[in-house]
C-alpha cells in the first residue's frame, strides 16, 4: 500500500498493539492529589489520560466498475483507496512529530522537557555532521546512549546526497552509521534526533478498510485507524533547527 511509503515514525519507534477499536484513552503518568487535603479532609486522587485519536478518510467505488472487474476482467482503478490511505498516513504522521495541543497530545518536534540545538547552514557539508554530533552529545550526555533515529526536512534530507570531496562516500552513508536506527526523509521542518526510550506508538486499531453502503451507483467506503504516540521521555529528544530549514 503507497501509505506504507508515507509513514517514517513506524519505521523507528517501538510499536505496542493492535488492542482494537475500543481502545480510546490511555493512562500516563502516576496518580496523584488533585490538591494536597487539610488535616480534617479527605484526600481526591486522581489519574491523566491521553486520548487515541481514529483517523478516518472516507471514499466511494464505482459499483459498476468493481462488478466490470469482478465478472468480465476490466482494470479496476484503485486511485480513491490509494488517496484515502495516503491522507490518513499523513494525519498519523502529523500527530507523531507535531501531536495535537488542544487535546493535550505532544508530538516528536512539541514535546515539553525536550533538548534543542540551533544549527548552522547545511549548505556546509561539514555543519551537517557538526550539528548531529553536538545533538547526539546532548543526549549522551543525559544517559541516552542510542540507538538513534534522525528525521530531517526534505530539502536538508536530499541535501545529503553529496559526497564527501575526494571520496565516494555519500554524506547521507556517513550518518546512518551514526544514527543506527535510520535517517528519515519526515514530513517536518528541520530536524529531530530520538532515542528508542523516548516512548511507542500505541495502536488500537490498526491501518484497515471499512464498507459503509452504497447508493447504487456507488460503494461507500472508509479507510481508518487510531493510534496515539506515548511519550514517556521527552528529554530522549534533541529537535535540530539548521538555518537552510524550510
Amino acid at each position: 500500500m503507497r501509505a506504507r511509503d508515507l509513514l517514517t515514525g513506524r519505521r523507528f519507534l517501538d510499536l505496542d498493539g493492535p488492542y482494537g477499536v475500543g481502545l480510546t484513552a490511555l493512562e500516563v503518568g502516576n496518580d496523584e492529589y488533585c490538591r494536597q487535603p487539610g488535616p480534617q479532609e479527605a484526600g481526591a486522587v486522581m489519574g491523566r489520560t491521553i486520548s487515541v485519536p481514529m483517523l478516518r478518510k472516507d471514499f466511494r467505488l464505482s459499483i459498476r466498475r468493481l462488478a466490470a472487474h469482478l465478472e468480465m476482467g476490466q482494470p479496476l482503478l484503485l486511485t480513491p483507496v490509494e488517496e484515502a490511505a495516503e491522507a490518513v498516513a499523513r494525519r498519523e504522521e502529523e500527530f507523531i512529530y507535531y501531536g495535537q495541543p488542544d487535546f493535550g497530545l505532544q508530538g516528536l518536534l512539541t514535546a515539553q522537557g525536550r533538548l534543542h540545538h540551533e544549527g548552522g547552514d547545511w549548505s556546509d557539508l561539514d555543519r551537517v555532521l557538526d550539528d548531529v554530533l553536538a545533538a547526539v552529545n546532548a543526549l549522551d550526555a543525559r544517559g541516552f546512549r542510542g540507538p538513534y533515529a534522525l528525521a530531517l526536512a526534505p530539502s536538508l534530507y536530499n541535501g545529503l546526497f553529496r559526497r564527501y570531496a575526494g571520496t565516494d562516500m555519500l554524506q547521507l552513508e556517513h550518518l546512518r552509521r551514526l544514527c543506527q536506527r535510520g535517517v528519515y526523509k519526515a514530513p517536518i521542518e528541520g530536524g529531530v534526533l530520538v532515542d528508542p526510550r523516548v516512548g511507542r506508538l500505541v495502536v488500537g486499531q490498526d491501518l484497515m478498510v471499512g464498507y459503509v453502503g452504497q447508493d447504487g451507483i456507488h460503494y461507500q467506503l472508509y479507510v481508518c485507524e487510531s493510534i496515539v504516540l506515548m511519550l514517556e521521555t521527552p528529554q530522549a529528544i534533541c529537535t535540530i533547527r539548521p538555518r537552510t530549514a524550510s
